[in-house]
């Protein structure tokens, strides 16, 4: 385990020394693949109301939860413990969850590919308060883009029409106790598949990322913070300039495996639709061509999903 420390990028510079904000955010992604963004404008109570939300769902008995297996490789709804699996990983992961992604309207291009969501009717306040925290996370992963998109000498709203209409999923993760040693992971060393992703809930210890030496280093970011990470997707299009970085959640130590442990990870898409091919300003002798053929967003996604088990 290393003992480096990603060090917090306040979110108040976004206001007030944008280029500056832009530049220390996009130099922690292209280092670590993670950045840790403090003093953000989301509303405390309004997280810990939809946190609350989530866990009364988990509570619920395993038969009643499983009345909400919805839609296709777990999109949408519930999707039971011992499911999903690391790509690679013979074991699977220790965790259960909920998918919330984006309503569409009736007649609208990509209903096909995005299912309506389901709803808990045992948790009454479930609805309201997720819906808004997917509505929270999506506008701050936009922000997030704009700096992203400075960072790599681009137009500052390159990324506005890229990901208006993405496939995004907000996640709601339960990992229960841990009573015992064993094969098995809270989550196994993996890549996400999206563009970027934001985490709330980092606070209880887990989450580690694979450093360039091999070593593994602890997030563990102020209470409040919420930890940003570069996904496949936006390590393709840039050629690796912002690597997406595997990472994992380990069991707790013995004197807290008695606790559960909750996060709600936002994975922000592009659009189905978007052709995923390499920026050419990323292609330098510092980070030669991967030579990666372009596919839309869709077709990697389902790529993806087949690896992981949830196709």
């Amino acid at each position: 385990m290393t003992t480096r420390r990603i060090e917090p990028v306040s979110f108040q510079r976004f206001a007030t020394d944008f280029d500056g904000f832009s530049a220390d955010l996009g130099g922690s992604f292209a280092r670590y693949g993670f950045a840790v963004i403090s003093d953000h404008p989301l509303e405390q109570a309004r997280i810990e109301a939809a946190t609350a939300a989530a866990k009364a769902f988990f509570a619920l008995p395993d038969a009643v939860k499983r009345r909400y297996v919805a839609g296709v490789g777990g999109q949408r709804g519930y999707t039971p413990f011992g499911v999903e699996t690391a790509k690679d990983a013979k074991h699977f992961d220790l965790k259960e969850f909920w998918h919330m992604g984006r309503d569409l309207p009736q007649g609208h291009p990509f209903r096909a590919l995005m299912p309506d969501n389901v709803w808990p009717d045992e948790v009454p306040q479930f609805h309201t308060e997720i819906a808004w925290l997917f509505g929270a996370l999506d506008a701050m992963g936009r922000k997030v883009l704009e700096a992203i998109a400075v960072y790599l000498k681009l137009d500052r709203h390159f990324f506005d029409a890229t990901v208006d209409e993405g496939n995004s999923i907000l996640r709601l993760l339960h990992y229960p106790p841990v009573p015992q040693d064993g094969p098995n992971i809270r989550a196994g060393a993996h890549e996400d598949i999206n563009v970027i992703t934001l985490l709330l809930g980092a606070e209880e210890a887990g989450l580690e990322v694979l450093e360039k030496d091999g070593g593994w280093l602890a997030i563990n970011p102020p209470p409040g913070a919420l930890v940003c990470n570069i996904g496949d997707m936006l390590q393709r299009l840039t050629n690796r300039v912002l690597p997406s970085t595997t990472h994992r959640v380990v069991n707790p130590a013995p004197e807290r495996r008695g606790f559960p442990r909750y996060s709600t990870p936002f994975f922000l898409h592009f659009n189905p639709d978007y052709e995923i091919r390499t920026l050419p300003g990323c292609i330098t002798p510092e980070h030669p061509d991967q030579g990666w053929a372009p596919i839309t967003a869709d077709a990697f996604l389902m790529e993806r999903l087949r690896e992981i088990k949830l196709l």
